[in-house]
């Protein structure tokens, strides 16, 4: 049986926050703001894992009432939604993710981003496609206020 499943994030940019994509820090002069470090890709990619096998969702995992999660390693999130996908039964076939935003330009850190994706999701980095798009102005991701990430999983059980 195939599932699939998508994520959708986003999270205003704000000065005295790191960046972090994918588990990687991007140098900036604005970081993500959020209950957790506030990586829209992992958070992302966590909602497209879960939503393929109907485990609800990132924010009602980790809830931000929850002060556990508090400045959270959302890597070490999507590691546990992963093992859930497997607990449930099946297997990650692929991700694909989008992120978009027009300032900083992600393309030196996309491979590195992949990299720690692969452990954490524990499959081949062959099977993860990481991109950053523009949205050429428009909007809270061209203004500068924002960010945000798309993400499709391909499961197999």
């Amino acid at each position: 049986m195939m599932r699939v499943g998508q994520g959708f994030d986003a999270h205003p940019l704000v000065e005295g926050r790191r960046l972090i994509l994918g588990g990687v820090h991007v140098p900036f002069e604005r970081g993500a703001l959020g209950h957790s470090d506030a990586d829209v890709l992992a958070h992302a990619l966590a909602d497209a894992l879960l939503g393929a096998v109907g485990l609800s969702d990132l924010g009602t995992r980790f809830p931000a009432s929850d002060p556990r999660w508090k400045d959270a390693d959302s890597m070490e999130l999507l590691a546990q939604c992963a093992a859930a996908v497997r607990v449930a039964g099946f297997e990650i076939v692929n991700v694909d993710a989008t992120i978009v935003v027009d300032r900083p330009k992600l393309a030196p850190h996309i491979d590195w981003m992949r990299a720690n994706l692969a452990v954490r999701l524990e499959i081949d980095q062959s099977r993860i496609s990481v991109k950053a798009k523009s949205s050429e102005g428009l909007g809270y991701t061209g203004d500068g206020s924002g960010i945000a990430a798309y993400a499709v999983a391909l499961l197999s059980s």
